[in-house]
């Protein structure tokens, strides 16, 4: 053990234990935990569904059937897809948005919104906004979304614990496959209009349905020059704080993954409390992707989230503390050769979260 978790651990030791020591009169009591474990992984089958109710997640963001094929969500489809969950003992407390995915623009099939195509993207936005409604009268509070244009980008794979691998992002190693997608070149002035166009149209059927609408920030950061043509605003902490003020609505937000916050910072064991402070006392943040990293802007790995360099029952106490009351939940977990599914790995996220929630009964 490193001399620096073995005085981390003695540490976090100490105060469970003084926690459980009787509590002194006038002594602070804990705050309550509003928030719930949950999880967004897919598709929402009965299969998944007692896999969930097995690992006490009795909370998701779930998947109509086919939703990654079709123009808008209908109510009928959400009203089922919410009779399943419950059927299950699950909630059903969020929907993606039947398009705008993470997926890189050259493969998605309904990109009009990013590319500033029209008519089409008006299309494309007015079956968001019927999906907004939808989700309104089947009940459903919440929808995720993304605006990107680039995905998800990694180099590659790196050794992790008992033969697992880990997700690796190295710019410095990074190689396009092409100079530009078929975006062609989008500067920074070019993205924020095509995300205030989207926003400007979309956020007051949220505000009048009182749907919260979660952007997914940009995973991970690229340099300010841009990436394969793009500059990615959305892969900053300045850029975040300018999204949120485009709309000021409650149902404007963030679907916050803490661990792509943390690829945005250079030192994120030490920073991101300030970030998720600052966005959580805004009412801004919707969902959180509950998940850690090791490493640091432009180089870093996605590991279990009890080995990485963020404190993650700091960090959860701090969400206890501003109030934040949706699904805190795991997210691009490690893979293993016996694990094809990673249905292991997401078991070991859900009691690790588990264990966090209990323990903030405890701890004032």
């Amino acid at each position: 053990m490193r001399r620096r978790d073995f005085f981390s651990a003695t540490a976090t030791a100490a105060a469970v234990s003084a926690a459980h020591a009787p509590t002194a009169r006038g002594a602070p009591s804990p705050k309550p935990v509003k928030f719930v474990l949950g999880c967004q992984s897919g598709p929402t089958t009965p299969e998944r569904l007692q896999f969930f109710k097995r690992h006490s997640v009795e909370h998701i963001c779930g998947y109509p059937e086919g939703s990654r094929e079709q123009r808008r969500y209908t109510v009928e489809e959400l009203l089922r897809l919410r009779e399943l969950c419950e059927k299950h003992g699950v909630s059903l407390d969020m929907v993606p948005a039947p398009f705008l995915t993470s997926s890189h623009i050259d493969r998605e099939k309904r990109g009009a919104i990013m590319l500033a195509q029209d008519p089409e993207r008006d299309r494309d936005i007015e079956d968001i906004q019927e999906s907004i409604r939808a989700c309104a009268r089947a009940g459903i509070p919440a929808m995720k979304y993304n605006m990107s244009i680039l995905g998800v980008l990694r180099t590659g794979r790196t050794p992790g614990r008992g033969g697992s691998s880990y997700s690796t992002w190295r710019l410095r190693e990074a190689r396009p496959e092409k100079p530009l997608t078929r975006a062609g070149v989008v500067n920074a002035d070019q993205f924020w209009e095509r995300i205030t166009y989207f926003l400007d149209r979309v956020i007051p059927v949220a505000n009048e349905y009182k749907i919260r609408m979660a952007c997914h920030p940009h995973d991970p950061g690229v340099p300010p020059e841009g990436y394969q043509g793009v500059q990615r605003v959305l892969g900053t902490v300045e850029g975040l704080k300018k999204f949120i003020t485009i709309q000021e609505s409650p149902y404007h937000g963030l679907n916050f993954c803490q661990g792509t916050v943390a690829e945005m910072l250079q030192d994120p064991g030490r920073e991101i409390f300030d970030v998720i402070r600052y966005f959580g006392e805004r009412g801004k943040i919707f969902n959180v992707h509950f998940r850690n990293i090791r490493g640091r802007r432009d180089d870093f790995q996605e590991v279990y989230p009890d080995e990485g360099d963020v404190d993650m029952v700091r960090a959860a106490i701090l969400y206890r503390d501003l109030g934040y009351q949706y699904m805190l939940m795991p997210d691009h977990v490690p893979h293993h050769p016996d694990d094809p599914g990673s249905w292991q790995a997401f078991a070991f996220a859900y009691g690790h979260i588990r264990g966090i929630i209990q323990a903030l009964a405890y701890i004032p």
